[in-house]
């Protein structure tokens, strides 16, 4: 078979001299697969693993992908240079990454793809390498949305409308399981993505015991399931020790103080739905114009947002107003830079997942800007905190409650540590040097000993 031409020379070389017959191929696509996947890549090759670095091309831009793998000190061996819509996205990965299967099966090595968390990739990967008897490890196993019930947030919804809403009781309430249910598909489309990345995966490395319960009450095979901890512990750990090298405030003095709110909105329902991000917008102008701080970084989809709802004008009228006090801004390239920053902030709104897990790790109150949290473990904890988009005022309430609560910023780390070294000693324990992680149904049920 020809070698696809998303090898780079050096991999092929790498592969031709290979003693190893197992093949470990690290996804990355986006920029929290680059953070959690890279104390991956490093633990496997330290420890003298056949190991390749798969780029699908779902972020590509420097900011969100080409200064984390310069920072990181990454060389990508496997580059699918997959473009154009997110339905065409993911059939190029399919497609492309069979191919290198396909490849690597040829010549006789027994691939194992690391696939991360919720995104396309993860997705896509899984059902490409499935599609030939191929089966991944799965980073970041498990997650599910859990969502307040609706008589919750109505009842809270209610006394603020009073002029009753007590913030600690509704603190207290998130933190009691009784009061959640499962069944969300928010986030889209990644709540669907995690889904059905796990019947693809032979190994579900899940970041705690929550994850493990619902990969259990869906009928996973308890074997494959291993409570790790999350590999995002390693990365902050890491940018924390590197953070002393950022030079961030230098570029944002007003930041250094650490009385401000980061404030970040770039999932698909909110950016898409004119209302919930109209409430999210009106919510940090509220914010800034009541004398806080607020560092608003902008993804692609709150670029887009901001023009297609027709609010370009505002945002600049009040970077205008308040030079000082309101900080508009693209994404930065470089993790240390916003570890070095999130470390000083009185608080985060946010409706991303891994700052949900990060500002645990930090010791920094959390706001989820949505109906539920995919990450519900730091929610029960008490680091994080949900605000629904349905009222400006009702957000900022929040908010504030948050940023002035000191028992949500001493919870502790309950994303464990050296996670990699333990999720990397769980693969090589369970892989087979012919059949990877791939489970026929005689080996899943331990009858090799009746059907040899």
């Amino acid at each position: 078979m020809n070698v696809p031409s998303y090898f780079t020379p050096e991999a092929i070389e790498k592969l031709q001299t290979a003693e190893k017959k197992i093949v470990h191929i690290v996804l990355i696509a986006t920029k929290p697969d680059i953070i959690k996947q890279a104390p991956l890549y490093k633990e496997l090759q330290a420890r003298g693993e056949m190991v390749l670095l798969c780029h699908t091309g779902q972020h590509y831009d420097f900011r969100y992908s080409g200064g984390m793998e310069e920072e990181f000190g990454l060389t990508v061996d496997i580059h699918l240079k997959i473009d154009g819509s997110l339905h065409s996205k993911i059939a190029q990965m399919i497609e492309r990454f069979g191919e290198v299967v396909e490849y690597l099966q040829s010549t006789g090595k027994t691939p194992i793809p690391y696939i991360h968390g919720d995104t396309s990739t993860s997705m896509a990967i899984g059902l490409g390498s499935y599609m030939h008897r191929v089966a991944c490890v799965h980073v970041e196993a498990g997650i599910r949305t859990l969502t307040p019930k609706a008589e919750l947030y109505e009842k809270f919804y209610a006394d603020f409308k009073a002029g009753t809403f007590n913030w600690d009781e509704y603190y207290q309430a998130q933190q009691v399981r009784d009061n959640f249910e499962l069944g969300s598909m928010e986030p889209f489309p990644e709540q669907f993505n995690t889904r059905v990345s796990e019947p693809a995966s032979g190994y579900h490395a899940a970041p705690v015991e929550l994850d493990r319960e619902f990969m259990l009450a869906e009928g996973f095979t308890p074997d494959t399931i291993e409570v790790v901890g999350n590999t995002v512990a390693d990365a902050t750990f890491q940018a924390i020790e590197d953070s002393e090298k950022s030079t961030i405030f230098e570029t944002y003095p007003q930041l250094e103080n650490g009385k401000f709110v980061r404030f970040c909105i770039h999932r698909r329902e909110n950016t898409q739905d004119k209302k919930r991000f109209t409430v999210l917008i009106d919510a940090m102008e509220k914010l800034v114009r009541s004398g806080e701080s607020v560092l608003l970084i902008s993804l692609f989809g709150t670029e887009e947002a901001i023009d297609k709802f027709g609010l370009r004008e505002r945002i600049v009228a009040l970077v205008d107003e308040y030079p000082e006090t309101f900080i508009y801004s693209d994404v930065w390239p470089y993790y240390r830079d916003v570890i070095a920053a999130m470390r000083k902030c009185a608080a985060i709104a946010t409706d991303s997942g891994s700052m949900q897990e990060e500002m645990n790790i930090l010791g920094v109150p959390c706001v989820t800007l949505r109906f539920g949290s995919d990450r519900g473990e730091s929610v029960l904890a008490g680091g994080n905190v949900q605000a629904p988009p349905i009222d400006s005022d009702f957000v900022v309430e929040i908010i504030k409650g948050a940023m002035s609560n000191q028992q949500m910023a001493s919870v502790g780390n309950i994303y464990g540590t050296n996670v990699s070294k333990r999720l990397i000693d769980g693969v090589l324990a369970r892989v087979d040097e012919t059949t990877g992680l791939f489970h026929t149904e005689e080996a899943r049920l331990k009858l090799t000993s009746i059907t040899e």
